[in-house]
């Protein structure tokens, strides 16, 4: 890379977003309402907040750019009652983490991020470094709920490569 290229932040996190996308929407589409309250141990999540997890971490991305902070305590909490409102809860924070990083400047992922309780701050970092590991906890947790997905015979897509499901892209 010569000194005349530079990396725009913003973008490679969007670029990576972007190639999550539709494998998540695949996944949490295929979540029905009555799998929500089953978890594969009692020390497990259950189902329908894993897939609201999955649905939501790119809503952090989002707070984490144009907030710098979430408080655990006045988080806007969705309750997703079906899997159509899911899907649009997360379609709707796709579009909001995508407003975001178009608009991020490199010069703003030096910024900090904090993460409270009720005020109290329980962890803080560069907004650079809390947007790569909320992508990675997103991609984690996607992977967590192939698996519940798995155990219950719901049909898991091709996500980087083809599954047993599907064999194709």
């Amino acid at each position: 890379m010569t000194v005349m290229e530079t990396i725009n932040f913003g973008k490679e996190y969007l670029s990576e977003i972007e190639d999550e996308i539709p494998a998540t929407r695949k996944c949490l589409e295929r979540i029905p309402e009555s799998l929500y309250d089953w978890k594969p141990h009692e020390k497990s999540m259950n189902m329908g907040y894993l897939a609201l997890l999955v649905a939501e971490i790119p809503k952090w991305v989002t707070f984490t750019i144009e907030k710098s902070e979430i408080d655990l305590a006045t988080y806007p909490q969705f309750k997703p009652g079906t899997t159509a409102n899911l899907v649009k809860h997360f379609d709707e924070n796709i579009e909001g983490v995508r407003r975001a990083l178009r608009g991020l400047s490199d010069e703003a992922l030096t910024e900090t991020f904090f993460l409270k309780n009720n005020g109290q701050v329980l962890y803080s970092a560069p907004k650079k470094e809390n947007i790569r590991s909320s992508i990675n906890h997103w991609v984690h947790h996607r992977g967590q709920l192939t698996v519940y997905m798995r155990l219950n015979n719901i049909a898991v897509p091709s996500i980087y490569g083809p599954s047993a499901d599907e064999k194709g892209f």
